[in-house]
């Protein structure tokens, strides 16, 4: 009866290899836990830092900008922020459908897949960033209609534009590092993200100081350093042999299944969107509250010192997505299972190890972005708040690379919505402008979203059936190839 079963599931999913499964599970479970660990720090290790580096040029910007005064400081905080919330959010959303299309084939070792799902989403990001680069043109009378200092508003504006050419480049950047990290090839995004912010330190330098563009400069070096990076990856995978069985050249079969694609593209963007606007949320409501110069300076520098910080669990999220995707592709539903496991006890411990240091260094931190007593004590007591929720959004970015490598990006967005909008940021406002605890109410609301987001998204781990989500990516990567 077993094996008539067993038959049968066989008939069903194909592409679910249970030779492999019994494998894994005759193994002892010290031994399986071992392997994991190693393959995901071997995954982690650079995804961290490539994370940490593309992030780092948005950082060396704004320090570069602090050194010009306040208001630069601030209108350059603010685009950053515009520009995160209104552009590279909604791409960077988009781009992640990857992990779930590109890491699943992987697995299930339908290697040219790869280069057409990477060419569709070239397409459509491509085409999602020309209305994108309009509002970014307008940022400033955004911003003014927005309700936010006119000065500030007209110097985020400036900054803005000079940041058009960036979201091009970053659309193709984003499809290029989730196709090369779905097959696990991620060194070689190190050494080009390695090199490109080294240069972009000379090139900030050159452009904001000596150009005389002064912060337009920053915006501007910006922009060159993402089309420096996004050309030494394109090269790499058009001539390297480790891409050659998943990069084929240009195919007409790439707009075929664009819907396909939107399906799972667009809660991706919805999911990712809604985290990253909750936090950018907080510096344009800090431009509404008194004393706005300090708040949203402060508020940035937190932002910024969280979101680098954040690029060491994310490259644990990343490398989780891409563990789970390949092992449900595979057909190893039991081992996708251990590695959202492991994640998760390996982000514990580098949360609380993260924090720890945010909080014995808070006093000194301020001095990296700005020389004004009042800024770097201010920087020190929001630290406080930012350690606590770093240690949150750790564990909820792995729950959120397992959601991807399994492809609940719908039920994610909905957790999403709820856990910031509909508790977070409320209780966040109420402490900012009705109990007046300023920026540091603001984040207090951050904190609450995290803890509900990464509890409800456990919940729906520790309720998964396992062997169905490995049905499910054998029909999707099945569907796919035979379209």
């Amino acid at each position: 009866m077993e094996r008539e079963e067993r038959a049968h599931q066989d008939l069903e999913c194909p592409l679910i290899h249970y030779s492999q499964e019994s494998e894994f599970q005759s193994k002892r479970k010290w031994d399986n836990v071992k392997i994991e660990v190693k393959k995901q720090l071997a995954l982690a290790g650079p995804l961290m830092t490539v994370n940490l580096l593309i992030n780092c040029l948005q950082v060396i910007s704004v320090m570069f900008v602090g050194h010009l005064g306040e208001l630069a400081l601030s209108g350059a905080s603010m685009a950053t922020s515009f520009a995160s919330v209104t552009g590279f959010s909604l791409l960077l959303g988009m781009a992640s459908a990857l992990d779930t299309f590109c890491g699943q084939s992987y697995g299930a070792k339908q290697y040219h897949m790869l280069g057409i799902h990477q060419q569709r989403a070239m397409l459509v990001l491509l085409l999602a960033a020309c209305p994108l680069a309009c509002i970014w043109a307008n940022a400033g009378h955004i911003l003014k209609f927005l309700g936010q200092d006119p000065e500030i508003s007209t110097e985020a504006g400036l900054y803005a534009r000079f940041m058009i050419p960036s979201i091009f480049a970053y659309a193709l950047l984003q499809c290029h590092v989730r196709f090369l990290q779905s097959q696990n090839n991620v060194f070689p995004m190190m050494f080009s993200a390695g090199f490109t912010t080294l240069l972009h330190l000379l090139t900030c330098w050159v452009l904001v100081f000596k150009s005389g563009l002064g912060n337009k400069g920053a915006a501007l070096a910006n922009a060159i350093s993402y089309w420096i990076n996004l050309l030494l990856l394109a090269i790499y995978v058009r001539v390297s042999p480790s891409c050659k069985e998943t990069w084929k050249g240009f195919s007409k079969e790439s707009l075929n299944d664009i819907p396909k694609f939107l399906k799972l593209a667009i809660p991706s963007a919805v999911m990712i969107c809604l985290e990253i606007w909750s936090f950018e949320m907080m510096v344009l409501l800090s431009g509404l509250l008194p004393n706005p110069k300090l708040e949203t300076s402060v508020l940035s520098i937190s932002l910024n010192t969280c979101s680098m910080v954040y690029m060491i669990p994310l490259g644990l999220s990343g490398a989780t997505s891409i563990r789970v995707s390949n092992e449900l592709g595979a057909g190893r539903p039991y081992a996708a299972r251990l590695a959202s496991q492991i994640a998760m006890f390996l982000v514990s411990t580098e949360g609380i190890l993260a924090a720890t240091i945010m909080i014995l260094g808070r006093n000194l931190w301020g001095y990296c972005y700005s020389s004004e007593e009042k800024v770097v004590r201010y920087v020190g007591e929001m630290l406080l708040l930012v350690a606590a929720s770093h240690v949150l959004d750790g564990m909820q970015s792995v729950l959120s690379g397992t959601a991807r490598g399994c492809g609940w990006q719908k039920i994610a967005a909905v957790v999403n919505l709820g856990a910031y909008y509909l508790l977070g940021l409320p209780f966040g406002i109420i402490l900012a402008f009705v109990f007046h605890i300023g920026g540091k109410g603001l984040w207090t609301g951050i904190i609450v979203a995290l803890f509900a987001q990464a509890l409800l998204l456990l919940v729906v781990a520790l309720r998964t059936d396992w062997e169905k989500e490995a049905k499910k990516a054998a029909e999707r990567v099945h569907s796919t190839t035979n379209t």
